[in-house]
């Protein structure tokens, strides 16, 4: 762009000015190349003439009006001093704005007047935020040095600097202090250490100037020392150039150091009386400035806080005593008056009082020092003379005795603050705070002045060679090409200054000559320096010379600078000192040992010359020198550091608020190097823009068909390259366009040149289309008069030719009438013509304004399909993106944990804690297998005693049957020999050849009965051997694990320890010992039957645990967690880094026994495989062998059968044969092979028919039935049984298998997790594991116990029934005893249950229960060791998702239920401990998932439901009234749980506060984005919000960042979803959205107050939007009210005072009763910050004003000084009483509670 463009008609330019440095003005005509002159017309209509030789001498432009105001200086587009000073003016006097950034430096300008943005409030807004997110604060740089030290690790510094009354005593404590409050802790209180020492440093250091009331007249650097966590552990404070000549001498209106009229002040006190103090007039040394007070400041008070400080940092009282005393001498050493003698001599009179008082002060002989202050001591090679002093010598003398004392305690305070402070522990980085002189130039200058411009030289240099440095790396980063940037380099000034035969080393060599003065030092600098460019010699002087500073040139008189330089001290003064009775004075002057700290500022002693050899002559460095090293060190030091700096400007030199002198502000701002910044930034590219921010703001400059919103880049480049021709003025970097001075406000320019034009074009059309509806208008309203006044004439016509043609009648009235006619057709064709043609222009006009409509719908909809199709397309690039980079993190850290597992040291110290812990397990385990081993032989024991019960059994039928048959034989035998007396010998042989088969056959019934019972202890003992190896296989697998976890138990352990110090992850190991001891409980839990130990630890717990809550118990660990934590402590402060170094080598180890562990689970499942293999092999063999004894048993049934057959065939032939008889033919074709115990019928004799005859045949038939009866019954038993143990196999084959099962997904899921927690995951459940066998051992061994009662009792009743039946008949006792028998045999062949039996099965010796018919109580019954396995059940395990589907709040139902049966018992202990549980377990899992929003809704839900129902249920007439009577017969019969109530209410109020945490931590982060930063309103900002990238963090990406007020509402939806599930009250649920609201409103309306950004109408409309978006939400779910009203009011009315005008009166009355809601300090702060709109009029300061002055009416005026909203308060909750009409006996459990324990009553 061309300079005939720049400068063309309107433009507004600079105009120098002598009284406000720079008028703005407009040019009245354009500028052509070569003219001499420019017409010009000042803002205040002045119209003046520049006259101009080239294009150099143009005018400064202006910067367009969007830039006015700017946070950032670097951010205008003219870079230039009347921009600078004219955004500064604009800030400071418009918007009450004192901070501004420039580049890198923050401007601070001194208000001078109190304002609030420096509360703790602003300090946590300022906390977490970048450094442009919000407006420029000195704690925004306090946060960016604090999270660049954090982040990276490195040092920072803060360099404040500026004039005195500029503030930078202020800026640095406030810089202090916002480091004490983020980097505080509340164990060590370093940082109020820290703190404190600022009043005392201000004490001593500090004096009232013409130009600053607390001016600080030393410079001092402290560095905050920092751990690795990033607390302050220590500070170390620097002091340099002391100002100790204002000790003796102040200018007019001015002070002595405060600590002195503090002392005056308080001399009353009674430990200050001994220092015989008065009013300051009193003294010489504070009377000089004749203002011995300061308005606004109490001495008295000050020198309290002074005393406090003093303290705090333990100053002992005889340490401030001495300190007082040596201040108040040198008060009075300044009133002792040395009076002129004769012959140049001096004296001080006798009679003067202040003499004594000094040298008692410092505890000195008074002759001593009366002689020496009016003499001198000289040493020649023969002897020592004594020259007395002139008076003008003695008073100097004296004043440098004075300056030195003051300097020595000033040093020494120094040191014991530094000592006080010093770190503790290591320290890892520290910040330090620099608060040093600005550039100074007076009338007289002087030796002082010379060394803090010296200083600042210094200073100067590494600024300009840190911002260019800084702007490379911009430029760098951005890839864009760029030249070197030529900047001012005053590296010549310092050489000139401090290398050889410069002006200090000059001023050194002068000071060692004798007879050094002034004049010779001067002289020697014009002939060593007169010529060079920083160096020139005045006119009209030979006693002084002039430094060309960077600042400005600067002319110092000489005289001064070899006494000041020399700072000569007489020996024999300090020799007296060094003499004091007091040994805290004598150390003050003692002569050290080592070289003197150059850091101190300590003065250097010029001794008089010694008759020595010359090669011992040694000189102490001058104080020229000694600041020239101790600046080095300072150099050196802030070179290590990342520098931050902060430029304190003096508005006006009357301490006026808010006045600003732009003379004084642009001389500071030369001074301090800001304009060099403006400068070196000019010098590149100033102006730097992202794509989307220059795409946002110049779419206007973008031609539609070079417009594409996917490559918003390529958009840009095509953009510019149009409308910046040339390349040079533009760079295109990777995120930012880059932008030469004064183009933006070309593209500004032509930007409002293009809108200007389009205003003009809507303008002509709406102005067009006005004037043609008004002609229409006009052409309606003419045709309607036209047809009434031409009506009108025709009536009159009409009336005239009656009264005149009266004759006339046939004729006249045809005319008339035919006239008429013909008149009214005319009229209606004229009206129907102009009906449609007016009906053809509106349908023509319609249809336009319906074709526009339907095209701007279709573009609207086009344009939204488009941009939501360009929105999800990046949407799912970014979501591409993310899961990549999460894959590769997530596969980093895998790779890292993968590293970690392998380390046996890393599991060693994260199993520290629970090694004693597995110990007393582990011992508890052996007991409890110890335990098990005695119930199983206990088993064994009642197994043997079966068998001997079957075997007496067995004895006792086989008895009973040989009895029978032996009755049986004898009567058989009897009756054939009487009928039979002669019997053949073939006869005789059949019968013996009977005898032997019946011999055989009862020898191969006892033979299969012995084969049975073989075969049945052989299934026992493969049952037992099955058992017993599975035992010895888990004890061996449990062995193995226990010998394993055990070696590994104590090396995991110290690796846990110091894992988790390093990672500083308390909670979670606090998390997981809360879970081992929950273990502990449950194992301890055991039933009543569990070893006493158990017990008696139980107990013990529990009494443990009983505190907290009254009489009542709970089972809380505070006290382990106490002691945890105290351990961890200990362990924290020992922590040595060290550690990480052996990681590497533990893996490998730890590795290996892992594959070792994981091996054995192979080995136990493959174990576990064999055994179910190898039992399901045995019982295939018994199957086998039962089979083959059937078919043995089967042969020998055919053998007897074919025996009886041989027998009946032998009968009939012998005796014919006899079918009469059936019972005879029946039980000769019995089937036999039923039993081998069937007893054979007599032989086939005459004698049967007898026995026929006389019944025994039938009885002999009946009882034979009998038997087989008792014999199947028996095979079925059998049959039963074998069936029964091989179902019992196969199914604890099937519970091994889901065993197995069960320990691979184990083993599986342990894989996956973390080395500790893999460990306590196999603790965890091989406790549990442990518990439940045990559980099921002592039932089985209670049952056993019972069984083997029952059996003893069984086998007492046989064996007197066997015994009664050995006196009874045979023939009576053998069906009692068989069938008692035959009872006694099924009983004993009923299987043995592994649970509790019903009695039912046991129907001999149970008696038979009739169940009445019950009514449900709504009780739940549970045993006492099952309350630990309840409250685990319902609350510790419990998940929320298990209750859904059911009655809301069901968890807090059931344990009512068992609280009523406690209460129904009149069980006390069983209701505390109860009660104690369930509280304990609610604080426990609330805690264990703190983070979890579901969880802690979840248990507030049912917490508040308890709540209710003790309420309800308490019997209290105020709760019962509102029960029905089915209710009230339900309430608590024998305990008062008032207490337990309001335990329960403040758990519900933590838990409540807990919730309100998570959800503030989770929607603070998306209200301002949602609120303030998203564009859901359609409306655009008017200029990027983003500034030069200055911040340590790495700011999110553009379209990334967007997070809309959906997305709040959406977040809120969710957690109003989840409320609602859980069934919460409905007033709770409306207290937690009103705590949301409430936290919206703060916080949008803070960041509102610190950004001024926001501050304009267009964000006014986007609050209003958002504002409504929410309350049609409230009114959706049915949540608006009038508290949500109040709550979102202060919003409300900010969105209001935004948009409301801001121009007249009303609008101030308006204002006012509106914001009613707000403080004055709010609307006050708003409306500075307001920022106008592009074509928007700006806010006038006396609008403003106006405003401030109505509301200074307001009643409450401290509420009214409140800026910012405190966003942490939290609204006290209320439960209201909320009945249930549920009755508690329809409640029913669900399975899914695993509640099967609970018996319901």
């Amino acid at each position: 762009m061309t300079t005939q463009e720049l400068y063309s008609k309107r433009a507004r330019v600079w105009v120098r000015d002598p009284e406000v440095v720079w008028k703005g003005g407009e040019l009245t005509k354009d500028y052509k190349e070569g003219d001499k002159e420019l017409a010009i017309e000042l803002e205040d209509g002045t119209a003046v003439t520049l006259k101009i030789k080239n294009k150099d001498e143009l005018p400064p432009l202006r910067n367009p009006d969007i830039l006015i105001g700017e946070n950032d200086l670097t951010s205008l587009s003219y870079l230039h001093e009347p921009a600078v000073l004219f955004n500064l003016q604009e800030r400071f006097t418009r918007s009450n704005a004192i901070y501004t950034y420039c580049g890198i430096v923050l401007v601070a300008i001194n208000p001078y007047e109190e304002l609030p943005l420096y509360g703790e409030d602003v300090i946590q807004a300022y906390h977490g935020q970048d450094m442009g997110a919000m407006d420029p604060h000195i704690f925004a740089v306090a946060e960016e040095a604090f999270k660049r030290m954090s982040r990276f690790e490195q040092d920072q510094s803060i360099i404040v600097s500026g004039e005195s009354g500029a503030g930078k005593t202020v800026s640095a404590k406030y810089a202090m202090r916002y480091f004490a409050s983020v980097g505080g802790t509340a164990e060590t209180q370093v940082e109020k250490k820290v703190l404190a020492s600022n009043p005392i440093m201000e004490a001593i250091g500090n004096a009232k100037t013409t130009r600053n009331d607390n001016s600080s007249r030393f410079g001092k650097f402290i560095e905050i020392a920092f751990n690795k966590i990033h607390h302050i552990v220590g500070a170390n404070m620097r002091t340099y150039l002391l100002e100790k000549s204002r000790v003796v001498f102040q200018a007019s209106e001015e002070r002595n150091y405060h600590i002195f009229y503090q002392l005056c002040a308080a001399c009353n006190l009674p430990e200050l009386q001994n220092l015989r103090l008065a009013h300051p007039d009193m003294f010489f040394y504070t009377q000089q400035g004749e203002a011995p007070t300061v308005d606004g400041i109490d001495d008295s008070q000050q020198f309290l806080d002074l005393r406090d400080a003093m303290s705090l940092l333990n100053f002992s009282n005889e340490q401030q005593k001495y300190i007082f005393q040596v201040i108040g001498a040198v008060l009075h050493f300044g009133n002792v008056e040395i009076v002129p003698e004769k012959h140049e001599s001096s004296k001080i009179e006798s009679d003067n009082e202040n003499l004594p008082i000094v040298c008692d002060l410092l505890g000195v002989e008074e002759a001593q020092m009366k002689k020496w202050l009016c003499n001198r001591k000289i040493v020649t090679v023969r002897e020592v003379l004594t020259k007395p002093l002139t008076h003008s010598m003695a008073t100097f003398s004296r004043d440098a005795l004075s300056k030195r004392i003051y300097a020595e305690v000033f040093n020494w305070i120094v040191q014991h603050i530094n000592k006080m402070v010093i770190p503790t522990e290591k320290v890892l980085n520290f910040i330090g705070v620099l608060d040093i002189y600005g550039f100074e130039m007076f009338e007289v200058n002087s030796f002082e002045q010379f060394c803090i411009n010296y200083a600042n030289e210094k200073l100067q240099q590494q600024f300009t060679q840190h911002v260019f440095k800084l702007e490379q790396e911009e430029y760098v980063r951005e890839q864009i090409e760029w030249s070197f940037i030529d900047f001012y380099d005053n590296q010549p000034c310092i050489d000139m200054i401090e290398n050889k035969l410069g002006i200090l080393d000059l001023l050194d060599e002068e000071c060692m000559l004798p007879k050094g003065s002034d004049d010779n030092w001067c002289q020697k600098l014009y002939d060593k320096h007169t010529g060079k460019k920083h160096f020139s010699k005045p006119r009209t002087s030979r006693t002084s010379f002039v430094v060309h500073h960077f600042a400005d040139k600067v002319e110092y008189q000489s005289e001064g600078f070899v006494e000041k330089n020399r700072d000569q001290v007489n020996d024999e003064h300090l020799n007296i000192l060094r003499a004091s009775q007091y040994e805290f004075i004598a150390n003050l002057f003692k002569q050290p040992a080592e070289p003197v700290d150059l850091n101190k500022g300590k003065s250097a002693q010029v001794k008089p010359l010694r008759g020595v050899s010359k090669g011992h002559k040694t000189f102490k460095k001058s104080v020229g020198s000694q600041f020239r090293d101790s600046l080095r060190y300072l150099m050196s030091k802030l070179n290590m550091t990342t520098p931050h700096y902060v430029r304190c400007i003096k508005p006006n030199d009357f301490k006026k608020a808010f006045d600003y002198e732009p003379k004084r502000a642009v001389e500071q701002l030369r001074a301090c190097g800001v304009l060099e910044t403006i400068r070196i930034s000019a010098a590149g590219y100033p102006s730097r823009w992202t794509y989307p921010e220059f795409f946002t703001r110049y779419r206007v400059l973008m031609k539609p068909k070079d417009v594409n919103r996917n490559d918003v880049r390529g958009t840009s480049e095509k953009t510019l390259q149009k409308l910046i021709s040339d390349p040079d003025k533009y760079q295109f970097g990777k995120t930012k366009i880059f932008f030469r001075a004064g183009q933006v406000a070309y593209l500004e320019k032509l930007r409002a040149d293009k809108l200007r034009a389009a205003c003009i074009l809507m303008q002509k059309t709406v102005r067009c289309w006005v004037q043609w509806r008004k002609y229409q208008r006009i052409r309606n309203s003419t045709i309607i008069i036209q047809k009434y006044a031409r009506g009108l004439l025709a009536r009159r016509l009409v009336k005239y030719m009656r009264r005149t043609s009266a004759a006339t009648c046939i004729q006249r009235r045809w005319k008339g009438y035919h006239q008429r006619q013909k008149y009214l057709h005319i009229r209606k064709a004229i009206v129907t013509i102009q009906s449609y043609t007016r009906g053809m222009y509106g349908r023509q006009r319609y249809t336009v304004i319906l074709r526009e409509a339907r095209a701007t719908t279709i573009q609207r909809y086009a344009r939204g399909w488009m941009a939501r199709k360009r929105h999800r397309k990046v949407l799912k690039a970014i979501i591409l993106l993310q899961c990549c980079v999460r894959r590769m993190r997530a596969r980093r850290e895998l790779k890292q944990l993968k590293i970690e597992a392998r380390s046996v040291e890393h599991h060693r110290k994260v199993q520290k804690g629970m090694e004693n812990k597995i110990i007393t397990l582990t011992q508890k385990i052996e007991e409890m297998k110890e335990k098990s081993v005695k119930a199983k032989e206990q088993e064994v024991t009642i197994q043997k005693l079966n068998s001997q019960v079957i075997v007496l059994e067995k004895t006792q039928v086989e008895a009973k049957e040989a009895t029978k048959r032996a009755n049986e034989a004898e009567t058989e035998i009897e009756r054939l020999r009487r009928e039979l007396g002669e019997v053949t010998q073939h006869r005789d042989k059949l019968a013996t050849d009977l005898e032997n088969i019946r011999r055989q056959s009862e020898e191969a019934s006892k033979d299969h009965e012995a084969e049975s019972a073989k075969l049945k202890e052989d299934l026992t003992e493969k049952e037992n051997q099955m058992k017993e190896q599975q035992v010895q296989m888990e004890e061996r697998m449990k062995e193995e694990v226990a010998a394993i976890r055990q070696e590994t138990a104590k090396e995991i352990e110290e690796e846990r320890s110091r894992h988790q110090k390093l990672l500083q992850d308390y909670n979670r190991m606090e998390q997981r010992c809360e879970n081992l001891k929950e273990d502990m409980l449950a194992l301890q839990s055991a039933p009543p039957g569990a070893p006493p130990r158990s017990r008696a630890i139980r107990t013990d717990s529990n009494e443990e645990n009983e505190s907290g809550y009254g009489t009542l118990s709970t089972s809380t660990t505070e006290d382990a967690e106490n002691i945890e934590r105290e351990i961890m402590g200990e362990e924290l402060a020992s922590m040595d880094m060290s550690v990480f170094l052996k990681l590497q080598q533990r893996v490998r180890t730890l590795e290996k026994e892992k594959k070792q562990l994981q091996d054995l689970m192979d080995k136990n499942e493959d174990n576990n495989k064999n055994i179910a293999s190898t039992t399901a092999n045995e019982l295939q063999v018994t199957n086998n062998q039962l089979q083959s004894l059937k078919e043995e048993n089967a042969s020998l049934k055919g053998d007897l059968a074919a025996r009886i057959n041989d027998l009946v065939t032998l009968r009939a032939s012998l005796q014919g044969g006899s079918g009469e008889d059936e019972p005879m033919a029946i039980l000769t074709k019995q089937d036999v092979g039923i039993n081998t115990d069937v007893d054979l019928l007599p032989d086939l004799s005459p004698e049967v028919e007898e026995m026929s005859k006389d019944g025994g045949l039938q009885m002999a038939y009946k009882s034979l039935k009998m038997t087989n009866q008792i014999l199947e019954k028996e095979i079925e038993a059998l049959k039963k049984n074998h069936e029964h143990e091989v179902q019992q196999l196969r199914e604890e084959m099937d519970k091994l298998r889901q065993d197995n099962e069960r320990q691979q997904e184990i083993i599986g899921q342990n894989l996956q997790l973390t080395p500790e927690a893999r460990v306590n995951q196999v603790a965890q459940h091989e406790i549990s594991r442990l518990t439940n066998e045990n559980l099921d051992l002592l039932e089985q061994n209670e049952y056993l116990e019972k069984h083997v009662k029952k059996l003893k009792k069984q086998l007492k009743a046989a064996y007197k029934r066997v015994t009664q039946s050995q006196h009874e008949s045979i023939s009576s006792a053998a069906p009692s005893i068989t069938s008692e028998a035959s009872s006694m045999v099924s009983n004993s062949m009923a299987p043995i249950p592994h649970n509790h039996v019903n009695e039912a099965q046991h129907p001999s010796h149970s008696p038979l229960l009739r169940h009445k018919e019950y009514q449900i109580l709504g009780m739940l019954e549970y045993q006492p060791h099952d309350e630990q396995r309840f409250i685990k059940s319902i609350i510790t395990d419990f998940q929320p998702k298990h209750a859904e589907g059911h009655l809301p709040g069901l968890p807090a139902y059931v344990i009512f239920m068992c609280i009523r049966h406690a209460d129904y018992m009149n069980d006390d202990r069983k209701v505390k401990s109860l009660l104690a549980g369930v509280i304990n377990g609610i604080k426990k899992t609330v805690k264990k998932h703190f983070e979890d929003f579901e969880y802690v809704s979840f248990w507030l839900t049912n917490t508040i439901r308890l709540l209710h129902i003790l309420k309800q249920y308490s019997g209290e007439e105020n709760f019962s009234n509102q029960n029905s009577d089915r209710q009230n017969e339900h309430c608590l019969r024998n305990f008062d749980l008032s207490e337990y109530r309001q335990v329960m209410n403040d758990l519900g109020v933590h838990i409540y506060q807990m919730m309100v945490r998570i959800i503030e931590n989770k929607i603070q982060p998306m209200i301002v984005p949602s609120m303030l930063e998203s564009d859901s309103a359609g409306l655009t900002t008017n200029k990027p919000t983003g500034l030069r990238g200055r911040s340590a963090s790495v700011s999110e990406d553009y379209e990334t960042r967007h997070v809309s007020i959906d997305s709040l509402i959406k977040q809120l939806a969710a957690y109003l979803q989840v409320m609602s599930k859980h069934g919460m009250d409905p007033e709770l649920t409306k207290q937690v959205i009103k705590q949301c609201f409430y936290l919206v409103t703060a916080s949008t309306i803070n960041n509102i107050l610190l950004r001024k950004d926001m501050c304009h109408w267009s964000k006014g409309v986007q609050i209003r939007y958002n504002m409504s978006e929410l309350e049609e939400w409230l009114r959706s779910t049915r949540m608006y009210d009038m508290g949500m009203e109040e709550t979102l009011e202060p919003l409300v009315q900010v969105a209001q005072l935004l948009q409301v005008k801001k121009r007249t009166v009303d609008d101030v009355d308006l204002i006012c009763e509106t914001c009613t809601k707000l403080t004055v300090t709010q609307i006050v702060k708003i409306l500075n910050l307001y920022t106008p709109d592009e074509y928007e009029k700006r806010t006038e300061v006396s609008f403003i004003r106006k405003v401030q002055a109505r509301l200074h009416k307001r009643p409450d005026p401290r509420r009214e000084t409140q800026l910012l909203i405190d966003a942490k308060h939290t609204f006290s909750v209320v439960f209201p009483y909320n009945p249930s009409s549920v009755l508690v006996t329809e409640i029913n459990v669900p399975d899914s509670f695993s509640l099967q324990f609970l018996r319901k009553m």
